[in-house]
Formats: structure tokens, sequence, C-alpha cells
């Protein structure tokens, strides 16, 4: 299972971290999420990271959230920094694995991003102005 963290108040401007536990993987391969949800929005990408480095980020958050993985592949996190009111939100941390060269392919990221995949409970980010 992957299980969040550090969702929470805070006002505009400020930041938080939110931290995913990943569950242990033997695939090589893999692709690790985070999306967000409003009630009636939808589902939105705000970042991705693989097993190969690669990242992308949605428009909406690109150049103040950070995705990134601990050293031992356990934790993965999002910092988010000059949080916007448009920015409340759950947060939920998705996973696909998969073989080396299914995800070098990108498959194991456009997995999650069509809703397929292992995906956490989620917490959730409430920015006030």
């Amino acid at each position: 299972p992957l299980v969040e963290s550090g969702g929470g108040p805070v006002q505009a401007g400020g930041s938080l971290r939110l931290t995913c536990e990943v569950f242990r993987y033997t695939e090589d391969g893999y692709c690790l999420g985070w999306f967000r949800e409003v009630a009636g929005k939808g589902r939105e990408e705000v970042a991705t990271l693989d097993a190969y480095g690669a990242t992308h980020y949605g428009d909406a958050v690109k150049g103040r959230f950070v995705i990134s993985e601990d050293a031992a592949k356990r934790f993965l996190f999002l910092q988010m920094d000059g949080l916007k009111p448009e920015d409340t939100a759950t947060y939920s941390c998705w996973a696909q694995t998969g073989s080396a060269e299914y995800c070098s392919d990108d498959y194991c990221c456009r997995d999650i991003r069509r809703g397929y995949g292992y995906k956490g409970q989620g917490t959730p980010v409430t920015v006030s102005s």
C-alpha cells in the first residue's frame, strides 16, 4: 500500500512537504506520482517521477513544486512552495511498476495518468487566502 502524510491547512504563500511511504517492489521499472482531486473538478496530475529520474510537472505547479524520492526508494516526497488557494485539494500518491523495458517507454507513467496502478488514500491540503 501507499501511505501519504504531510497535508493540512496552510496560508497562501506558505509551504508543505507531502510524504508517501512506498511499498517494496521487485520490478526494475516504476513510475511514482502525485495527483490531486477537487470535488467536481476531476483528477489533475501534479508531478511524476520514473525509475530513470525523469520528472514531469503539471502546468499549474511548475516552478513551485518539486517531486523527489529518498535514496532507499522507500519514500516519495512533494515539496510544495508558494502555495495558492487553488492548490486546495486531496493529494494522492500513485505508483505503477513493470519491467525496465515497459517503463522506459513511459508506459508506467502513462498508466498512472490514466488512473491505473496503486493509489494511496490521499491527504488533504487546504490553502487559505
